[in-house]
C-alpha cells in the first residue's frame, strides 16, 4: 500500500511539473541584482538602472516596486513587457545622507519564476568638501587678512 501511494504521488508530481512547464508565463531576468556606487561625495548623482528582460512566453506586468525606505525611490514601466523585450527599473538614492548605503527595492510582478524579486544598492557617501571661509578675528568678528 505504501509503495502504491508513493508511486501515485510521484506520478502526480511529475504530471504537475510537466503541466506547469507547458503552460509557461512571464519570467523576469535581471542583468544585475546589486549596484555598488562605491565611494561617492555627498549630493552626488546616486541613481542607477536595473535592466531586465521578459524571458517568458506571456506579457510581464510589474505591479509595484517599493524602496526599503523613503530615501530610495524606484520608478518602473507601467505598461506590459512583451516576451523577449527588455526594460529598466530606475532607482534613485537621496545622497544628502552621509555614510554607508545598503538599501533594497522589492519588485512585485506576475512573473512565474520570481513574483517577488529584491534588487539592492550599496556604497558609501563621504561628506561634501567644506567651503573655504575667511578666518575671523575672535575679538571683534572682523575678517583677518593673510
Amino acid at each position: 500500500m505504501k509503495k502504491l501511494l508513493l508511486s501515485l504521488s510521484l506520478v502526480l508530481f511529475a504530471g504537475a511539473t510537466l503541466f506547469a512547464q507547458e503552460v509557461g508565463g512571464p519570467e523576469i531576468e535581471f542583468e544585475k541584482n546589486v549596484h555598488d556606487f562605491g565611494k561617492m561625495k555627498q549630493y552626488g548623482d546616486a541613481s542607477t538602472e536595473f535592466k531586465f528582460t521578459n524571458t517568458g512566453s506571456e506579457p510581464l506586468i510589474i505591479s509595484n516596486a517599493r524602496g526599503s525606505c523613503g530615501c530610495t525611490v524606484p520608478s518602473w514601466p507601467r505598461e506590459p513587457i512583451a516576451p523577449g523585450e527588455s526594460a529598466v527599473i530606475n532607482v534613485k538614492y537621496d545622497s544628502k545622507r552621509i555614510g554607508p548605503i545598503n538599501k533594497s527595492v522589492t519588485i512585485t510582478s506576475n512573473a512565474v519564476n520570481q513574483p517577488t524579486k529584491v534588487i539592492r544598492i550599496k556604497g558609501h557617501i563621504d561628506p561634501a568638501p567644506k567651503e573655504e571661509t575667511m578666518p575671523v578675528n575672535k575679538s571683534d568678528g572682523a575678517p583677518v587678512s593673510k
